[in-house]
């Protein structure tokens, strides 16, 4: 087979492979399927083509129209899945870990897409948090502002997940308006060019929005500004020589470091033999050690269980071990292919060696073992590998050294004191899972060891059926954790996208916050509608367009009727004295609900026309009592437009409800779908 020739595509172009060639060895044969330069490409290029050409063109965009663009190149890359599967066994990957890979990043693409749609307004800016009155009278307010940083994302992927990684960065900073370069772990190269190339040729993506580094980056972090960020997955060695850079230390670089880390699982003291829970965590742990070979950042080092269960702990494991076939990952019998190249290979036997100082191997012997349909000594092959630490306390290596492989160690605990204790001393990690099925074992976990993990899953009999797994990160949740895992908070939904973004307190007047946001605030100048806002479609509606209705008085009748109608008879509705005795009334008071029903009787247009729905209204507050004989009148105020459809959109509407002295007695914002024409 030719060798697969892996151009960076720099400026716009493919730019050939430089310098002396670099092969790339298949996990599998051991031989060459891929080649190289090692030569970098000009740094400075990337660089000035990321923020003079990539930059303006993205920002030109809003977010929904990037995030309409991540939806569409999602759905393009899933067309051509088979050709990433054909790939990545060559990287020693099952189709079921090729699946986590490549499904797993289009899938985190969609999220965000999703979530850029829903969470983000159709702008150029991103509001953050309320506004803040800074003035007596109104008229001096602050906002906080997320804007795109105006460099480039330089994102650095680990050798495991070469689709994944790549996509899981590349969604969160494309939505947030900034260019990226990518640079792949090189063992893994070719499967990243390949999904890389298929970005490039759907035509989807404005220019400079994407380049790709294969092999050497040269001085390119050297060459970094504080309007530049820094994305990293890998060793916790490589990221503290990356992150000690002094460019980026001189100029305050965002740099964001996702490590390897010693990810712990706990089995409750209630988890005993024959529950569910004994049962799913011997599962998972199973499914920890062999998928990807090991070879996920999230994946289960320690295993901490009763002191009285370890035997069954042990017996479990290698009866479930012992039925898992090492093998050719492209046949459909393997349960476990090999170790991405022959140096990871290497460097887990070696790391297996320091475990073995303080641990004993009781299931798997990387010198003696069955590999279905390849040659074990050209592959980089290596069975499923169960250590027992009898002195968990005293066993530094077992928290310190990481077999980046299917290898984990067993320890017993005595009680759970014991066993949160031992989970904080990884020193930091991505992810620890807990199954109990008793709730004060888990609050007692979280309480006593959250500080020391990115995230905690919980799982038993009642979420077995749709838990996603121990080793899942989900773009929902932030995927990162504090000291050895790196302090990163990759994906997190719009945390992640906000990462690539600098917020920013703006200061100014009502008028002037309104024209910075696209959003009307309180206080800024109004405008009448040529005729009634229902009326109008979505697109004649203009942000801080306003009516103000007739007043409409409220008598004894209605609240009785009102009270009798809906069976709310609350006393202080029909009561005097003992509405009176409340600290909150001066007397009998109508209905909250009543009021908002008038208030739409009142600004409601009857007649068919662009508003298609009421879907709900939000941040409703009750701020003065109404007795009967007061009048209330409704002000009503276009607030923000966002499209939702290619038919219709959604309109916000600041409603403040004020009495016949103007003092305001509610206030709420009102959401409706408006079609784009009448």
């Amino acid at each position: 087979m030719a060798l697969i020739e892996l151009p960076s595509f720099v400026a716009g172009h493919w730019i050939a492979p430089a310098g002396a060639n670099v092969e790339i060895a298949g996990a599998v044969s051991g031989k060459p399927v891929a080649q190289l330069g090692d030569a970098p490409p000009d740094a400075q290029a990337l660089l000035d083509y990321a923020s003079g050409i990539g930059g303006p063109a993205l920002r030109d965009l809003t977010f929904h129209d990037r995030a309409r663009i991540l939806k569409a190149l999602a759905l393009y890359l899933n067309e051509r899945r088979d050709a990433l599967y054909r790939l990545s066994y060559m990287t020693g990957a099952t189709l079921a870990d090729s699946k986590i890979d490549i499904d797993g990043g289009i899938g985190t693409m969609l999220v965000f897409a999703s979530k850029g749609r829903r969470e983000l307004p159709d702008a150029h800016l991103c509001p953050d948090g309320d506004i803040e009155v800074l003035s007596r009278q109104g008229s001096f307010l602050g906002q906080h502002f997320y804007t795109p940083l105006q460099g480039a994302a330089v994102h650095i992927n680990a050798f495991n997940f070469p689709v994944w990684g790549m996509l899981e960065k590349f969604a969160p900073t494309f939505l947030a308006g900034v260019p990226s370069i990518v640079k792949p772990a090189t063992s893994t190269a070719y499967v990243a060019h390949a999904c890389f190339s298929m970005m490039i040729e759907s035509g989807l993506l404005p220019p400079g929005a994407i380049q790709l580094v294969i092999g050497r980056t040269g001085d390119l972090l050297d060459r970094l500004s504080y309007q530049d960020a820094v994305g990293f997955t890998g060793s916790a060695a490589t990221a503290l020589a990356l992150r000690s850079n002094p460019n980026i230390l001189k100029n305050s670089v965002r740099f964001t470091a996702e490590q390897d880390s010693l990810n712990a699982t706990l089995l409750g003291p209630d988890a005993k033999p024959g529950t569910p829970e004994f049962d799913i965590f011997l599962t998972e742990v199973t499914a920890e050690m062999t998928t990807k070979a090991g070879q996920k950042c999230t994946a289960i080092r320690r295993v901490f269980v009763p002191k009285d269960r370890v035997n069954d702990v042990i017996g479990g494991l290698s009866e479930r071990l012992a039925k898992v076939v090492v093998g050719d990952p492209a046949r459909a019998t393997t349960g476990m292919g090999a170790l991405a190249s022959a140096a990871q290979k290497a460097d887990v036997l070696n790391k297996i060696a320091h475990l073995a100082s303080q641990a004993t191997c009781v299931f798997g012997n990387p010198d003696d073992f069955a590999v279905d349909g390849a040659d074990p000594h050209q592959g980089a092959f290596l069975p499923p590998m169960l250590f027992h630490c009898e002195i968990p306390d005293a066993a530094h290596k077992v928290h310190e050294v990481e077999a980046f492989g299917p290898v984990c160690t067993i320890l017993g605990y005595d009680d759970l004191d014991q066993a949160t204790s031992l989970l904080n001393q990884g020193k930091g990690s991505l992810v620890a899972s807990v199954f109990t099925h008793d709730a004060q074992v888990a609050r007692r976990v979280v309480t006593a060891s959250a500080a020391s993990h990115g995230r905690l899953y919980f799982n038993n009999r009642d979420s077995m059926a749709e838990a996603t797994g121990h080793g899942s990160p989900l773009a929902h949740m932030t995927h990162g954790g504090p000291g050895r895992a790196g302090g990163g908070e990759e994906l997190g939904g719009i945390r992640g996208v906000k990462h690539y973004m600098q917020r920013t307190a703006v200061q100014g007047s009502p008028d002037i916050l309104t024209a910075i946001g696209g959003t009307w605030v309180k206080g800024a100048t109004t405008t009448p509608p040529a005729s009634h806002p229902f009326t109008l479609s979505f697109h004649e509606l203009q942000i801080g367009q306003a009516i103000t209705t007739a007043q409409r008085q409220i008598n004894q009748s209605d609240i009785d009727h009102f009270a009798d109608f809906t069976g709310d008879r609350f006393y202080a509705h029909l009561d005097e004295k003992a509405a009176a005795a409340n600290p909150f009334f001066p007397g009998r008071v109508a209905h909250g609900y009543l009021l908002l029903s008038f208030a739409a009787g009142l600004f409601v247009d009857p007649a068919p026309g662009p508003v298609l729905a009421n879907t709900g209204l939000t941040g409703l507050s009750f701020q003065a009592p109404v007795q009967p004989g007061d009048s209330i009148a409704v002000t009503l105020v276009v607030k923000r437009k966002t499209p939702r459809s290619d038919t219709y959109g959604e309109v916000r509407w600041d409603v403040t409800l004020r009495n016949q002295t103007d003092v305001i007695v509610a206030e709420y914002e009102l959401l409706t779908m408006v079609a784009y024409s009448r």
